[in-house]
């Protein structure tokens, strides 16, 4: 039981530093969208590599973010009926949504994008546009954001299956273990 809680709290903290990173860039491009809005609208001057970089840094908030909102109970649930539901119940809901939706989905994902990841690093893809950038990045950046977000997955699926099992009490996103 430690060892798992110890695995679950080395994937929390990996994803709650990886969620600082992910503060720090929502303010990098809210910069760089401003500095290129004003680029093209006061100097007439626009740039495929600025359009992408807002594109790739909008992803990246996205699927870097993904684990750390699983992790603060962030992600769209159908809380008319599950707020409703005794602690159990949304335990079991959690775990079981966790275990056949959630991880399968992660891993799916991962095997079908991961030849096309391969193959985008291997020929060093580039943007199809004049001046865009690397390709290759983002769609590394892809398969670290589902990772991370099957990683967090793995570290609910431990919690809830240790509070399922009377070996943990859960209290607002930090695990307590019981005595």
């Amino acid at each position: 039981m430690r060892v798992l809680l110890g695995i679950s709290r080395v994937i929390d903290a990996l994803n709650e530093r990886v969620g600082q990173l992910v503060v720090w860039l929502v303010l990098l491009v809210t910069l760089l969208s401003a500095a290129n809005a004003l680029m093209r609208y006061i100097f007439h001057y626009s740039s495929n590599a600025y359009l992408e970089a807002q594109w790739y840094l909008f992803s990246l908030i996205f699927l870097w973010g993904a684990g750390w909102t699983l992790k603060h109970g962030g992600h769209v649930r159908v809380d008319v009926l599950y707020a409703r539901l005794s602690h159990k119940a949304q335990l079991w809901i959690d775990f079981l949504g966790t275990l056949v939706f959630l991880l399968p989905m992660v891993a799916l994902i991962l095997w079908l994008s991961w030849p096309i990841v391969t193959e985008s690093v291997h020929i060093r893809e580039m943007s199809p546009d004049a001046g865009g950038l690397p390709r290759w990045p983002i769609k590394v950046a892809m398969v670290i954001g589902f990772v991370l977000l099957g990683l967090q997955g793995i570290s609910e699926l431990i919690k809830r299956g240790l509070a399922l099992a009377g070996k943990l009490q859960l209290e607002e996103e930090k695990p307590e273990e019981v005595v």
